[in-house]
Parts: C-alpha cells; sequence; structure tokens
C-alpha cells in the first residue's frame, strides 16, 4: 500500500512539474490571455505562425489538455506550434479550470463545479474569430485524455462550429454519447493505444472504484461515429509497421461515404500507451505505457483536418 501511494504521488508529481516547470524545450507562447466566462476567468495561450500577415483566412485548431495538464505544457507534449508554423493554422490552447474539463463523464473536477466548458469553448472561437481572420469553415478540436473526451464532447455539441475533432488516448463517455445528436455530420478520427493502462481500449469503468466515469470502448466510439455520419461499415485498412523498433505499429481504419463529405478514422496504436504517439514521454513507461515513434500525432492531426471542411 506505501509502494503504490510513494508511486502515484510520484507520477502526479512528475505530471505536475512536465506541465508547469520553465524546461528547456518549453514552448514559445505569443500571447496568454483570458476571457471572462459565466463570471471566471478562463486562460489559453494563443500561437500565430508567422506566415500569418491578415491578408487571408486561415484555419484554427483548438488543442486541449489531459487531466492535471495545462495549455502550455500540452504545447509541449506533441509540440503543435512546429506544425502550426509549418502548415499555416493558429493553434489556441485553453486551460481547463482545476486543470480539468466538464467532458460529460461527471468525475472530473470542472463537472462536479457545474463549469460550462461548451460555452467556453464556444465564446473563445467567437473572440478569436473578431480578432483574427479565421476561416470559420476550417475550425478543429483536438485533445489528450480528459481533452479527448473533452473533444468527443464538442463533436456533438458544436457541430455547427467545428469541421471536424481528433481524439486522442480517450475514447467518449458513455454519457455523452447516449446524448450525443450533432446538427450536421461532423469527421472524427480516433487514436489510441490497445495497450494504454489509464483508458483501456476496451472502454468500462475507470478508476479504482468506477469513480473516473463509464467510456465506450475504441471500437464502440468508432461505431458510434460512423453510424452518427452515416458512413460506409465496410472501411479501408491500412497498416504502419514498426520500423523504429520500439514496440508499436499501427492499424488505421478509415470509414468513408459519410454524409455530407465527413469521415471517420480509427488509429488504433498496437501496443501504444496513454500517450501522444511522436511526442514527450511525459511519464516512466512503468505508468503510461510505450509512447510510439511510428506515428507523428501532430501531423496526422493535422493531415486529417487539412481534408475536411465545413
Amino acid at each position: 500500500m506505501h509502494t503504490v501511494a510513494r508511486t502515484s504521488l510520484c507520477a502526479c508529481l512528475i505530471l505536475v512539474s512536465l506541465f508547469d516547470a520553465d524546461c528547456t524545450q518549453a514552448s514559445r507562447r505569443d500571447a496568454r490571455e483570458s476571457i471572462t466566462v459565466d463570471g471566471r476567468e478562463r486562460t489559453y495561450d494563443l500561437h500565430v505562425p508567422s506566415s500569418y500577415d491578415g491578408s487571408k483566412s486561415v484555419p484554427l485548431v483548438l488543442v486541449l489538455h489531459g487531466r492535471l495538464g495545462t495549455g502550455e505544457g500540452q504545447e509541449r507534449l506533441g509540440h503543435m506550434d512546429k506544425t502550426s508554423d509549418e502548415h499555416g493554422f493558429i493553434a489556441v490552447y485553453p486551460d481547463g479550470l482545476d486543470r480539468s474539463w466538464a467532458d460529460g463523464r461527471g468525475s472530473r473536477p470542472s463537472d462536479k463545479k457545474g463549469v460550462n466548458d461548451v460555452r467556453f469553448l464556444s465564446e473563445l472561437l467567437a473572440t478569436l474569430e473578431s480578432q483574427y481572420k479565421i476561416d470559420r469553415g476550417r475550425v478543429y478540436v483536438t485533445g489528450m485524455s480528459n481533452g479527448g473526451f473533452m473533444s468527443a464532447r464538442l463533436a456533438c455539441d458544436l457541430s455547427g462550429k467545428l469541421a471536424a475533432v481528433a481524439i486522442v488516448a480517450a475514447s467518449i463517455s458513455s454519457n455523452t454519447a447516449a446524448a450525443c445528436n450533432p446538427g450536421k455530420p461532423i469527421s472524427v478520427l480516433i487514436l489510441q493505444g490497445t495497450a494504454d493502462p489509464l483508458v483501456p481500449f476496451e472502454g468500462g469503468r475507470l478508476g479504482k472504484n468506477g469513480d473516473r466515469g463509464e467510456i465506450l470502448s475504441h471500437g464502440a466510439a468508432v461505431q458510434r461515429f460512423t453510424a452518427m455520419n452515416h458512413c460506409s461499415s465496410d472501411p479501408a485498412r491500412k497498416h504502419i509497421p514498426d520500423t523504429t523498433n520500439d514496440g508499436t505499429s499501427v492499424d488505421i481504419a478509415i470509414y468513408s461515404g459519410c454524409a455530407s463529405g465527413a469521415e471517420v478514422r480509427s488509429y488504433a496504436i498496437l501496443n501504444g500507451g496513454h500517450t501522444w504517439p511522436g511526442g514527450v514521454s511525459y511519464l516512466p513507461g512503468l505508468i503510461i505505457g510505450k509512447t510510439s515513434s511510428n506515428l507523428n500525432a501532430s501531423e496526422t492531426i493535422w493531415e486529417f483536418f487539412a481534408t475536411h471542411s465545413r
């Protein structure tokens, strides 16, 4: 018991350190901004690529951190600023209150306090669209873990403002899935490790006593989104082998033929853990599993986003 407690405490301290410390690989923050929503100050980091001059509309990507994370820490994890600079989209890293998102499971601090994160992120989009020349048909959301579940919720609740979402190291909560009724088809990518020790690929109740909510399995989440988007039931399949000898590989299933040109993609990282593929291994593998280097999640997500507009 004492060993487990020390391990858990150590993991939390390392995680907080990763997301807070001034590390040598710290991201460049173009701006640290805030807006007030429901009487609460909500903060976010903003990265504008050097190519942006206001002469033409550009895409916008919201990037949501995991539980105990921050927006800045999420950039360090996946290096989305680099992808932003290479492809010319604005990247925004919001901060969840109490380092959490009200993702619909009912178990996160923000859920328990009745925080309306859907409203916050919707108003954040409106704020950014008033300040920058944003292509409103090319607005996207991605997130990891708690931020991934929040991205799934936004696919259901903000489909009128988003062209696509990408869910990493998460699926969709059972609560969100049961109530999900998007106003329009929306493209979805779900990327998850089959050996994720924190968010099981097989789904079910999370936490020692099931106190972190119930989620769909990876396969069931993919099926839920393909059904909502009226996609073909016969996907195209691809495989990325383990060319880096890190013990992981990737099975890809692409569901096309969806309503209004939408698409659903499944990326199953075989033997992958609770990680951002191609990103930083933020905790030891004994705690979070393997971080695959056979796939660059940030590039993969952008390539998916770039093929879909609203």
